[in-house]
């Protein structure tokens, strides 16, 4: 494994970090516990050091399961990265989205940072995940109906009271970056990035880069698309929310595998599969510092972990950039 730093911080991440939104098992169609916590222990015993949650994920499955998985381990040796700000349990703040919980029941989602809300989120957040502290802690969304400055405070207070030791934010744009910058430190913006999502490139990029920000992408495999195991036709299990998603039309289904197709040359001669392909040429594009993947079973986490093992020259790096210009898909 490999490791970059979070700008400005002493914290070392696993350039691939465990993205634990489908170990919550929400919006995937559900989860079953024990391969979500055997998948996490199979990425740590491969140097994957760093697990990004949050309480959304699954109304607190998530958090709990990564907590389960890390129990054992020393706490330094392991970097939490979890949020806030998006309240199921709570109607207040900005209305997000309507779904349905794991067991199928109608809940309302809500983009709420109020400050006495972080404070209790932070709280069952640190009982969840079986610690007295959180890494990096991030605004899930903004959320529209509170003043960033009010939303910050909170979160310097937890630094000052030692429950959490860096802020982040996620899905913020540059204006909103610089508005909370102007309360506390932000060290990091976790945003989607992907070979077919790459608006970030032309402000959040270069702002962050002059600014001394780290990126953390997540969704680099669009959510599975970029594996190439997905084929016109595809069927989803209920309550998966990609069956929703325009990139997993027929049309787009095809249009991107004929892309991998192209590039898939390169996977063969390093004997990697096209998702670690993906994952490698993710990570050198200008200002990323990580990239986060999600498994769902140890099988997922050890070729996710194994793409570390491997490099990308120039030239690669090039000759996938060449061809993914020439992708056009309907979205």
């Amino acid at each position: 494994m490999k490791y970059r730093e979070l700008a400005n911080t002493n914290l070392e991440l696993s350039e691939v970090t465990f993205g634990a939104w489908a170990a919550g098992g929400w919006m995937w169609g559900g989860t079953e516990r024990k391969d979500a916590i055997e998948a996490i222990r199979v990425s740590y015993s491969l140097g994957v050091t760093s697990i990004d949650t949050a309480p959304i994920y699954g109304q607190g499955t998530s958090e709990e399961i990564v907590g389960e998985a890390i129990k054992g381990i020393p706490r330094d040796k392991v970097q939490i990265l979890t949020k806030y700000g998006m309240r199921w349990d709570l109607k207040k703040g900005e209305f997000g989205f309507s779904s349905k919980n794991n067991q199928g029941e109608d809940i309302s989602i809500y983009k709420y940072a109020g400050k006495e809300s972080i404070i209790k989120e932070c709280e069952d957040s640190l009982k969840r995940l079986g610690t007295d502290y959180i890494d990096l802690y991030q605004i899930h969304w903004p959320d529209s109906t509170t003043p960033i400055e009010e939303t910050m405070e909170a979160v310097v207070r937890l630094i000052e009271q030692g429950k959490v030791r860096y802020a982040g934010v996620s899905n913020y744009n540059v204006s909103q970056m610089q508005e909370a910058a102007k309360y506390i430190p932000i060290v990091s913006n976790q945003v989607p990035y992907s070979m077919v999502k790459r608006d970030i490139e032309t402000e959040l990029v270069p702002y962050c880069i002059e600014n001394k920000k780290s990126i953390l992408a997540y969704s680099p495999l669009e959510r599975g698309l970029l594996t190439g195991k997905m084929r016109p036709g595809y069927k989803f299990a209920e309550g998966d929310h990609r069956q929703q998603l325009p990139f997993f039309k027929d049309e787009n289904l095809q249009r991107t595998n004929a892309f991998l197709d192209s590039i898939k040359p390169i996977a063969d001669r390093k004997r990697i599969t096209l998702g670690q392909l993906v994952i490698l040429w993710t990570l050198e594009q200008p200002g990323i510092t990580i990239a986060l993947v999600g498994a769902r079973n140890a099988e997922q986490a050890i070729v996710n972990a194994n793409a570390m093992e491997h490099n990308l020259t120039r030239d690669e790096i090039a000759e996938i950039s060449a061809k993914l210009a020439r992708l056009e898909l309907a979205l």
